[in-house]
């Protein structure tokens, strides 16, 4: 048993090497034959086409298959691409509109800033809020423009809509404004069309109370109210809003200017306010009269010298 299998053996190696001649051989000559430029070996190369091609069509199934599966790959890789591609261009695109909007809001309020009607005798400075110390105890804004540019206290600031406070503390590059909406607000006004004159107050609600009115009794909600002038701190005629009751029946002003959302503020330039030259004299009660002494006499003439 083991001699025939030694004889065996002895067979099937020469066998696999003629083989595999055979093969090399055959393989070598089908790369001639398919090298060979000739009209003769073309034209044996498309017989020999014609009849091997269409019997192996059952293997040639599954390499279509896979060349169809890879092709398919390929482009769902490329569509995945794509759509991440264009979902960084829709975030993209998502902050630019942000941004669009954001310009045209500013644009607007810088369009309202424009059609605010004031007397051509006044200018004015445009200043961006910077930031917004509103709180229950204190309400205001601060503008990025300042000594600088010519800011001083006591100056009226606006909105596109009406006015929104006065300039209260000035530095090199900042101002800050101090609300009509400030428990220190206090704006000499005139009420129309009855012209009663009044005081608005500041006590840090939306719609600051309206007192020391000359006759309430000719007021009605909805009048308008502006600025009277009253002290030479603020021009007169600014719009402050419009006459509004309470539930408590107690009068107040709706404020036509937006303070809720403030980005920009128009600073009127206003002139000196008039400073006295001299001492006011002393209201005496009819009847009484003063007695000067010596030394304060002798001050007296010292200060008229």
């Amino acid at each position: 048993m083991a001699r025939d299998r030694a004889n065996s053996d002895d067979y099937t190696g020469p066998l696999k090497r003629l083989l595999l001649a055979l093969m090399v051989l055959a393989l070598l000559a089908t790369f001639l034959v398919w090298r060979i430029d000739s009209p003769r070996v073309e034209q044996f190369r498309a017989q020999v086409i014609d009849r091997v091609v269409p019997s192996f069509s059952w293997a040639l199934g599954p390499v279509t298959a896979t060349a169809n599966l890879i092709r398919d790959f390929q482009s769902y890789q490329q569509l995945y691409e794509q759509n991440q591609e264009l979902r960084r261009e829709l975030q993209q695109m998502k902050s630019w509109k942000e941004a669009a909007l954001q310009l045209e809001q500013e644009n607007a309020r810088l369009l309202d800033l424009n059609n605010v009607r004031l007397d051509p005798a006044l200018t004015y400075v445009t200043g961006v809020v910077l930031a917004d110390s509103g709180s229950p105890f204190r309400q205001s804004v601060l503008l990025n423009i300042g000594g600088r540019d010519g800011i001083r206290d006591g100056w009226a600031a606006m909105d596109g809509l009406g006015l929104v406070g006065r300039i209260s503390g000035v530095g090199e590059a900042t101002a800050r404004v101090v609300m009509l909406t400030d428990t220190s607000s206090r704006v000499p006004a005139v009420i129309q069309p009855s012209g009663q004159r009044a005081l608005i107050v500041g006590d840090n609600t939306a719609s600051p109370p309206i007192d020391f009115i000359e006759n309430a009794d000719l007021v009605r909600p909805g009048d308008r109210v502006v600025t009277s002038g009253d002290g030479g701190v603020l021009p007169p005629g600014l719009v402050i809003g419009q006459v509004a009751q309470d539930p408590g029946g107690r009068l107040r002003v709706r404020l036509s200017a937006d303070t809720e959302r403030l980005e920009f503020l128009r600073v009127l330039r206003a002139g000196e306010a008039p400073k006295p030259g001299t001492a006011g004299n002393l209201v005496v009660p009819d009847g009484l009269e003063l007695e000067i002494e010596p030394e304060d006499d002798a001050r007296a003439e010292a200060g008229d010298g």
